[in-house]
């Protein structure tokens, strides 16, 4: 069975609403520079929420860090020669 690696712990006892709370001020503060960090960290509080229609409240900051992430690499890129 594999092993589960998360690239940041989750503490335990967090309600979603908290969790959902982060996930958000990543979503505003993000920054071409950590991007990456922060999509990362976004994903592991994702899968630290149990229930699916908690999960399914976050989707709509999850789709803009995303497309963030995918429009930052893009330019970042196109600019190597």
């Amino acid at each position: 069975m594999a092993k589960k690696i998360t690239l940041n712990e989750i503490p335990n006892g967090r309600s979603a609403a908290d969790i959902i709370g982060e996930i958000r001020r990543l979503y505003f503060t993000t920054t071409p520079g950590t991007i990456d960090r922060d999509f990362d960290r976004a994903i592991d509080l994702l899968k630290s929420i149990h229930l699916p229609q908690d999960r399914q409240r976050a989707t709509v900051y999850m789709a803009g860090l995303a497309e963030m992430r995918k429009e930052w690499r893009g330019k970042n890129r196109r600019r190597q020669p």
